[in-house]
């Protein structure tokens, strides 16, 4: 992670509390343990539906919303985090 951070900031990219930095995905050798999109479409062969109303895509858009959720489970309890809401921005140009 001290790597992750490093890399993230070299930049001058701010880290602020709230911040939400991931480290990878939890999958299996099964294809419904596939964990992030990357994997669910298959490196962008296979769309997914993300959603009613929404055309099958293999990667995210400009302007998309992003709303991440999660949580840990065990007997008698249940603990995660609220909506993490995200919208994907288009890049700037570098000049």
């Amino acid at each position: 992670m001290q790597q992750q951070l490093a890399h993230h900031t070299v930049n001058g990219c701010n880290v602020r509390p709230g911040d939400l930095l991931g480290s990878g995905t939890i999958s299996g050798s099964e294809e419904k343990s596939r964990g992030s999109m990357l994997e669910l479409a298959w490196k962008g062969t296979t769309p997914i539906q993300l959603g009613e109303g929404v055309a099958p895509r293999s990667f995210l858009n400009d302007n998309d919303v992003l709303n991440l959720k999660g949580y840990a489970q065990g007997n008698g309890f249940r603990i995660g985090f609220g909506d993490c809401l995200g919208k994907i921005l288009p890049a700037k140009p570098a000049f």
